[in-house]
């Protein structure tokens, strides 16, 4: 027997039932959410929201698993090596859901799909590599025009950092201030902008892990797993339209190793005097003109 065949909607999201109504239930599997980038973020937010019951997805990434990728990519394994991370993410959340309606983009986002890939979309879920700063640049403007929200959630060392933006709140351009930047300078400001707090500077045990130059960051899958915990939980109040969203300027970071929370306001974004005093001293130490 056609093992789909015994899927219900029903019984598979019936354990959600008392976080979240059946009328709620219903309405999630109505929604769509576009998720760019299939690696350590976005595979495992694309699977923590298939088990919340979303009914529809765009996914959209142009690489394929390889090795490096073990130590935090749910989609990773020995069998799917050399296989695109579109496919075999389709795969894993049709085997959640066989009725989820996903549309892949294995070009990843582009000025030629970027229209497509946003089509009737309800929520944007950011799991793009850190140095996908062209990609960024291209989606987050078409976002705040067609004012679709957006989450970043961010694995950080053993944490997880988040920014949302919303129609009408602070724009992804204001906060980070890009313009004008080299590489090197973005891939700082990004960072500072994801982690004011910098919770996470105090236990990484090799400096020279971190290269901005060949784009070479650590990373783990305890940051993955958690930053997938808390996109879920903000994509469920904005698309439920309940609870509270903490949209940029503000944002969250929690730190499993240090355990700790603290919750960010940057003002002016990475224009804040704050943020700009720590990327003068993140530039200095990693010399970077």
């Amino acid at each position: 027997m056609n093992q789909a065949a015994l899927f219900s909607y029903e019984q598979a999201f019936s354990r959600n039932s008392g976080w979240i109504t059946g009328d709620e239930q219903t309405r999630l599997r109505g929604k769509r959410v576009a998720i760019g980038g299939m690696g350590g973020a976005g595979g495992i937010h694309l699977l923590t929201l298939a088990r919340l019951g979303i009914g529809a997805f765009h996914i959209a990434d142009f690489d394929t698993f390889d090795t490096p990728n073990f130590n935090r990519q749910a989609g990773a394994m020995v069998s799917t090596l050399g296989q695109a991370k579109t496919s075999v993410m389709a795969r894993m959340a049709l085997d959640i859901n066989p009725e989820i309606d996903i549309r892949t983009f294995d070009r990843g986002v582009t000025p030629e799909n970027i229209d497509a890939f946003l089509d009737g979309v309800d929520l944007y879920v950011d799991g793009l590599d850190f140095f996908a700063f062209s990609a960024r640049e291209l989606v987050f403007p078409a976002l705040a025009q067609r004012r679709i929200p957006a989450i970043i959630a961010a694995p950080v060392g053993m944490g997880a950092s988040l920014l949302n933006f919303m129609p009408g709140g602070m724009a992804f351009e204001d906060y980070f201030r890009w313009q004008g930047c080299s590489e090197e300078e973005k891939a700082i400001r990004f960072l500072i902008g994801l982690t004011p707090a910098l919770l996470q500077r105090t236990y990484l045990m090799d400096p020279s892990s971190t290269d901005l130059k060949t784009q070479k960051v650590p990373s783990t899958a305890i940051g993955s797993e958690l930053c997938a915990g808390v996109a879920a939980t903000e994509a469920l109040k904005i698309l439920l339209g309940r609870g509270n969203v903490i949209a940029a300027p503000r944002g969250v970071h929690f730190d499993a190793y240090r355990n700790k929370l603290v919750r960010t306001w940057r003002p002016w974004g990475n224009d804040n005097p704050l943020q700009r005093l720590a990327i003068i001293i993140a530039k200095r130490q990693l010399k970077i003109k």
